[in-house]
């Protein structure tokens, strides 16, 4: 059965979808220098706002904005619920750790926080599932989303991952692991100086074609396929050689029935830290052409952690449907032989692939394809 995506939502430190597309094209950064916590020195961070946001207002924006772009009301009785969250509400939680908040706050701590808040928004009482992957949550729970329409448990799905990952904690432990930025968010740069934290998410409308031709929805593109595989080798390195991440591109394009010559686009994980995109350039360069052309988005939006890949799918289904490629925001001198898209292409763009790589070993891997009747 075929799965095609009827509507995005989206929000970053740009925007909403049409902004963000827009400052994307521009390389127009929303990365800038912040204090959120008076403890600790200023970081370049990705805000959305001039405070960190909260999670639950920023996913009922985002389901509110997909709903809108797909011509969906609530109630939604059928529709099921797939968004995840690496981080969830952690942000009440450090308050209540630090004796600050409500106690009867301590519920809203709970992990599948984002897709409760999805179900109760659209008034769901179909599956409500909250994947946790780290980096590669969006990704994720697009996949899963796509198994329940094809194996028939349900016609539609909102999918992806929402972070408000700004907080003390996550700022401390990336510091200390010497992950973060002093100046800026660099993919693939021979001059990358590590992540720039960044704040936002992305669900997708999927719904098998049946439906979304039934009720003359517009159509962004098609869900051809997955991989997921997980290393199982270190809490946050790369397994070396990146056996697992390479059969999770062989596993998205043999079920997409692709082979790597028809791809046009692969939107990378690329998070500017020395080992990522290291990484992700040598397994770019083992299984496809020098050619193909390739990009990171955090350079704008920051590193959103478990909705990076979510965001991803929503910039590739752009690039779908407007026929542009986006380019590698940040990118001033390329350490890696590869065909990095420097500034927006006009071009055809017919299949183009997201990747995501996060901590643990969780490889995952999305094909999606132009919709034309």
């Amino acid at each position: 059965m075929d799965v095609v995506v009827t509507g995005i939502g989206l929000t970053s430190a740009i925007g909403e979808l049409s902004q963000t597309w827009k400052g994307l094209l521009e390389q127009r950064s929303g990365i800038y220098f912040h204090q959120p916590f008076l403890e600790l020195e200023p970081k370049p961070l990705a805000l959305i706002d001039k405070q960190p946001r909260s999670i639950l207002p920023l996913t009922q924006a985002i389901v509110l904005d997909a709903l809108k772009d797909a011509d969906l009301e609530p109630p939604l009785v059928e529709c099921s619920v797939v968004v995840g969250s690496s981080r969830g509400n952690q942000a009440v939680w450090e308050q209540l750790a630090a004796g600050k908040g409500e106690r009867s706050e301590w519920l809203q701590t709970l992990p599948n926080v984002a897709a409760i808040a999805t179900a109760q928004l659209i008034q769901s009482q179909a599956i409500v599932l909250s994947p946790m992957a780290a980096c590669a949550t969006g990704l994720w729970a697009i996949a899963r989303g796509v198994e329940l329409i094809q194996s028939g448990q349900c016609q539609r799905v909102i999918a992806g991952a929402v972070e408000a990952p700004i907080t003390p904690l996550t700022l401390v432990g990336f510091e200390r692991m010497g992950a973060l930025a002093k100046t800026g968010a660099f993919p693939f740069d021979c001059d990358r100086e590590g992540l720039v934290l960044g704040e936002g998410g992305a669900v997708l409308v999927l719904e098998s074609v049946e439906l979304a031709k039934q009720r003359g929805a517009g159509i962004y593109g098609r869900v051809l396929g997955f991989g997921l595989t997980a290393d199982g080798y270190h809490v946050s390195a790369p397994e070396p050689g990146s056996r697992a991440a390479i059969a999770a591109i062989q596993q998205c394009l043999e079920r997409s029935r692709l082979t790597s010559r028809d791809v046009d686009y692969i939107h990378a994980h690329g998070t500017a830290t020395r080992l990522n995109d290291q990484n992700e350039a040598h397994l770019i360069r083992q299984l496809f052409s020098s050619s193909i052309p390739v990009s990171s988005t955090k350079g704008l939006t920051g590193h959103t952690l478990g909705a990076s890949g979510a965001l991803g799918a929503a910039f590739c289904l752009m690039a779908l449907k407007h026929q542009i490629l986006p380019p590698n925001v940040g990118l001033r001198n390329s350490e890696f032989d590869l065909a990095i898209v420097r500034s927006a292409q006009l071009t055809t763009v017919e299949n183009a692939l997201c990747f995501s790589f996060g901590f643990g070993g969780q490889n995952a891997v999305i094909a999606f394809s132009r919709y034309i009747e």
